[in-house]
């Protein structure tokens, strides 16, 4: 039974990521392995609201921020040489890598 590699992928910088997962694509299409992906998991949003006031009084004005989190996940044959490409893969630092073999 052949052994698969998860590659799950998280970022906050949506074009990033996608330079990333073509990469990826790239690398597998090249040595040949089955790929399946990517898969685009749930945006998850960070909401903050905070007072805009330095002080406590006047009237209640609030300033809203929110962060979104892109995840992609992509199931990639582990084959010796496409998991060594991986490897040698520059990653931008926003852009978050996990790896697990299957």
């Amino acid at each position: 039974m052949p052994q698969s590699a998860r590659i799950k992928l998280t970022s906050i910088n949506l074009h990033r990521l996608d330079q990333v997962c073509t990469e990826i694509m790239g690398i597998g299409k090249k040595t040949g392995v089955k790929i399946k992906g990517p898969t685009p998991l749930p945006v998850k949003k960070l909401n903050v609201a905070t007072r805009k006031s330095p002080c406590g009084s006047g009237t209640e004005t609030y300033e809203k921020w929110e962060m979104r989190m892109h995840r992609r996940i992509i199931y990639i044959g582990a084959d010796d040489r496409a998991i060594r490409q991986l490897m040698r893969l520059k990653i931008p630092d926003d852009v978050y890598i996990e790896l697990s073999l299957k």
